[in-house]
């Protein structure tokens, strides 16, 4: 776990812009099994978070067609949520930061932190706008 006055500043990069923080495995299992589309992002301490991940989901969400819901967990924070997150992302292994988009319940696109590292958030945000043309 880390101190929360360190991650209080990136969880506010995502809280700022309309993300919902999931705190507990129940709130993960209401939101991502409710109808229509969910956009998760597992939050990060690490540089590719900070200089990709965010960034991208931030962009993203601002475009005219969006996920219903944009909700985040924090890796090394809020355990049980995360993990429960991360069953929802099954068969991928866990990563953070990554970010998944589930449809109706069901796992439809997912970006895991070999794909952020290393590429700019735009390439990233132009991943997510497709997912969100597709399926929202």
């Amino acid at each position: 776990m880390y101190p929360e006055y360190l991650v209080a500043p990136m969880r506010k990069e995502l809280t700022d812009v309309g993300f919902e923080e999931l705190k507990t495995p129940e709130e993960v299992d209401t939101i991502i099994k409710q109808p229509g589309t969910v956009f998760v992002v597992v939050n990060s301490v690490c540089g590719c978070a900070a200089a990709n991940a965010r960034p991208a989901a931030v962009a993203a969400v601002k475009n005219e067609k969006h996920p219903d819901k944009i909700v985040t967990v924090f890796a090394g924070m809020e355990k049980d949520a995360v993990d429960k997150a991360r069953a929802y992302m099954l068969p991928y292994p866990p990563s953070s930061p990554a970010m998944a988009l589930f449809k109706d319940g069901k796992l439809v696109h997912m970006i895991e932190r070999h794909q952020i590292e290393g590429r700019p958030a735009q390439m990233i945000a132009d991943n997510l706008l497709a997912a969100f043309d597709e399926y929202c």
